[in-house]
């Protein structure tokens, strides 16, 4: 039978957001748990699906991995595949994410660190070729200020957790094994709160708009994403925060088009430039302008590569070039004189080669014809 894909499984769009991912797993986790369906193998089953699917999904890797190849992706065992990924996390991992510590595992549920965010950003090529400093607004979970993100109030104090004496975690029996996992009444802090902070509801945090200072260097690339440690959400009563991600997305240029670190420019150029020579003046990335020697006999399409005009590789002294590629523009609105002037060119022209391209064509196409008839 074909395996579920991993995204409806979780009930999620295949854009989700890390922190979509999380929610949809925790509440999915929490229903189908086998503590709370004791003896129901099919919620045992659905657990371990959406269990799989999360310990994919939340690794960028592993999800890289599942999206470009599906299920394959972890095949053999949950074992790497070509490219260096690997699918296998465990289920004591997941049990980890959703419930703290399994069998003495690394870490209490209740230090629950803020979600990583993500940003997009759009740039244009000119602020991509120099850098810049941009200001951003995010809307995200700051520390509680009125109560230092403690998340009780300025004139109380958390108390000892009667759940678990302080620990933190509980023991449970279940057949020949003991189980030990976050104590549920206080997350794993081993304190609880009798006085909540009314600013934060005991959490802790606030949601707010923050403002922040990106720096984007010189010669990044579409795609390029930009780290912010510790600048996503903020964690659960003072737990670490977690990091935000901005992806540059480059905007369409009315005159450039980039490839890497080189530039390509078309620009037109008369019929009479291309066929006398000349010269033409081209604007350069850098907002300056370059003029380009156009050799008489210059056919369209034609490019002249300008060295060093450029994007530059970034974190790098590299720079690319620029590519200028001509036009040829066939001349419109002509006036009788010069319609005139045209056909004693083409009478003068006749048994000359002045196009030499357009000669060789058909002679090739003679030659089709006579070995056809052959």
């Amino acid at each position: 039978m074909a395996k579920q894909d991993f995204y409806e499984t979780l009930g999620v769009a295949k854009n989700a957001s890390a922190a979509d991912l999380k929610s949809a797993y925790r509440k999915l986790a929490m229903k189908y748990h086998p503590d709370r369906n004791p003896g129901d193998e099919k919620a045992e089953q659905k657990f371990k699906e959406i269990s799989q699917a999360y310990d994919v999904l939340k690794d960028e890797q592993k999800r890289a991995a599942y999206d470009r190849y599906g299920h394959a992706a972890f095949e053999n065992g949950g074992g790497p595949r070509a490219g260096g990924f690997s699918g296998g996390g465990g289920f004591a991992d997941i049990f980890d994410e959703m419930f703290g510590d399994f069998m003495g595992g690394r870490r209490g549920g209740a230090q629950q660190s803020g979600s990583d965010l993500r940003y997009n950003m759009e740039i244009s090529l000119e602020d991509a070729f120099s850098g810049k400093t941009a200001q951003i607004r995010v809307p995200t979970s700051v520390g509680c200020e009125d109560c230092s993100g403690s998340g009780a109030e300025a004139d109380s104090q958390p108390v000892t957790c009667p759940g678990c004496n302080g620990h933190g975690r509980v023991r449970a029996q279940q057949g020949f094994f003991t189980i030990e996992r976050t104590c549920q009444t206080c997350q794993g802090v081993g304190r609880i709160i009798e006085n909540p902070c009314r600013s934060c509801d005991g959490s802790g945090r606030v949601h707010k708009e923050k403002t922040l200072q990106v720096n984007i260097p010189a010669g990044v690339e579409d795609g390029t994403r930009i780290r912010l440690g510790g600048e996503g959400e903020a964690g659960l009563r003072g737990a670490p925060a977690g990091d935000l991600y901005i992806f540059l997305s480059i905007a369409p240029h009315r005159l450039f088009q980039r490839d890497g670190a080189n530039i390509f420019c078309r620009v037109p150029i008369p019929l009479t430039t291309a066929a006398l020579g000349g010269t033409v003046e081209v604007p350069v990335i850098d907002g300056g302008r370059a003029k380009v020697t156009i050799p008489d006999g210059t056919q369209h399409g034609q490019q002249f590569r300008l060295r060093g005009k450029g994007m530059g590789v970034m974190r790098s002294q590299a720079t690319g070039d620029m590519y200028v590629e001509v036009i040829v523009e066939t001349p419109v609105n002509l006036t009788a004189r010069q319609k005139e002037l045209l056909r004693e060119f083409e009478t003068e022209s006749e048994g000359r080669k002045t196009s030499p391209e357009h000669e060789g064509f058909f002679d090739r196409v003679k030659e089709f014809w006579e070995d056809l008839t052959d």
